[in-house]
């Protein structure tokens, strides 16, 4: 296809393997969508996308597809990026617990509420890309692909770090984070570093599929 022609000359006859990969993204704001526009535009057929909310207006500084008020996010990305799969499911511990995402090859974690995040982790570590905070922060030259036990200066890698030893998980688990404090107490976010967070999630992907 014409559309992938540069994809193409990039990966060789890798590419094969884009276009085979079965994902699901759980979580679709500002990291999440931006990893589905990059792994759509590089080929790969078979994603599905999973979030529960609505577009309000504090999400139009960051979020693909954010003009649509009011409108379902897992809805309104299916108008935009046609060929994926959609579930209208709030992710929760009973969600986790029953859903099986075994079947998929890689798993893109981009919630942001702990108690579910630390059971994906637990039980899908192997095909897992998780992400931390990308929240309070303004460079995404600061992002960084390493093990959870390793992260820092983000309270919420902290709170993840903290309920994994809990658990007693000790895998060499690997998180996309960023190293740079936070700037602000509230909700603040600029698009230039969420969005890198999933760009970034989309590389760790794409990588991962070429060298399976």
């Amino acid at each position: 296809m014409q559309q992938f022609s540069r994809c193409k000359s990039l990966f060789g006859d890798n590419f094969q393997k884009l276009q085979k990969a079965k994902i699901i993204i759980l979580g679709v704001g500002g990291v999440g969508g931006h990893a589905l526009d990059c792994l759509y535009r590089s080929g790969v057929q078979d994603i599905t996308i999973v979030d529960f909310d609505k577009y309000e207006l504090t999400n139009q500084n960051r979020q693909i597809g954010s003009d649509a008020i009011g409108i379902s996010k897992v809805e309104h990305l299916k108008v935009l990026y046609p060929n994926i799969k959609i579930i209208s499911q709030k992710i929760d511990l009973q969600w986790v617990e029953d859903f099986d995402m075994s079947e998929f090859d890689l798993i893109l974690d981009a919630i942001d509420d702990i108690k579910p995040k630390i059971q994906i982790i637990k039980k899908y570590y192997e095909k897992l890309i998780s992400t931390t905070g990308s929240s309070k922060r303004q460079d995404p030259t600061k992002i960084e692909y390493i093990n959870i036990f390793q992260t820092y200066s983000d309270p919420f890698a902290k709170r993840i770090r903290k309920e994994l030893k809990k658990e007693n998980f000790d895998k060499d688990f690997k998180v996309i984070f960023s190293s740079e404090e936070p700037k602000c107490k509230d909700m603040g976010s600029f698009i230039g570093v969420t969005g890198s967070f999933g760009l970034f999630m989309c590389s760790v992907a794409v990588d991962k599929l070429l060298n399976k």
